[in-house]
């Protein structure tokens, strides 16, 4: 091992950081915003909307992310109504092609996550907030969102770590993320090993991050659950 060139390597890969951290962010906003608005098309009681919202979960969730990612940015500018309009002028970006996919994506599995934490919410609970003449709107704010978040956070936390490392397809669409810049280090280098090593620790320590982050969400969501300390108890 070349110590004094992985020390480079790394220089290098983690001014990508902020590239990755971009697609990751972006990507997981917007598709957990999209991804309410399926949920409430799965549950709403519309079956014409719920007959929309299954297929979309079926079609994001069955079918490859790659595949989706390339039919993204290599798809959209075959159709004349997409690249005439003022569309193209952000679908022509990488950028914006790999966050749209990765969006879309996110978005089928976490309605699923979403509508696994909204069942979970026991329906004592919901009955008993009506009786004393809660809104639904209130309802949902005050007992079957924190509710329904706090049992769909474990499974939440997985599919956020499963987003951050489906940032490193974004490098063949042409992004110059973490991945993409190792990529470039070993056709100009050919030090397979040596790269691809440090670029597997940016991604170990960012996935920790996200890790104890979630971590401490759900800690903080859960203190009706922890034990009561024995004083206390006496």
């Amino acid at each position: 091992m070349d110590f004094a060139f992985l020390t480079q390597t790394m220089t290098t890969l983690l001014k990508a950081v902020p590239m990755t951290l971009a697609l990751f962010s972006v990507s997981i906003v917007s598709g957990g915003i999209l991804a309410l608005l399926i949920v409430w098309m799965r549950v709403g009681g519309n079956p014409l909307l719920a007959a929309i919202a299954k297929g979309y979960i079926f079609i994001f969730r069955g079918s490859p992310l790659l595949i989706q990612m390339f039919l993204v940015f290599y798809g959209l500018g075959q159709f004349g109504f997409i690249r005439y309009s003022f569309l193209w002028t952000f679908l022509r970006e990488p950028f914006v092609c790999a966050v749209l996919s990765l969006a879309l994506c996110t978005a089928g599995y976490t309605a699923e996550i979403f509508r696994g934490g909204i069942r979970a919410v026991s329906p004592r609970e919901i009955e008993a907030a009506r009786s004393i003449g809660m809104s639904g709107a209130l309802l949902v704010r005050r007992i079957l969102a924190p509710i329904a978040f706090r049992h769909a956070l474990p499974a939440y936390s997985t599919e956020i770590v499963l987003m951050m490392k489906s940032t490193a397809l974004a490098s063949l669409v042409t992004v110059w993320e973490v991945t993409g810049v190792a990529q470039r280090l070993i056709s100009q280098t050919y030090r397979t090993m040596e790269i691809f090593l440090c670029a597997a620790i940016i991604y170990l320590v960012l996935n920790f991050i996200i890790l104890q982050a979630m971590s401490l969400l759900e800690y903080s969501l859960s203190r009706h659950r922890r034990a009561i300390p024995p004083a206390l108890k006496a």
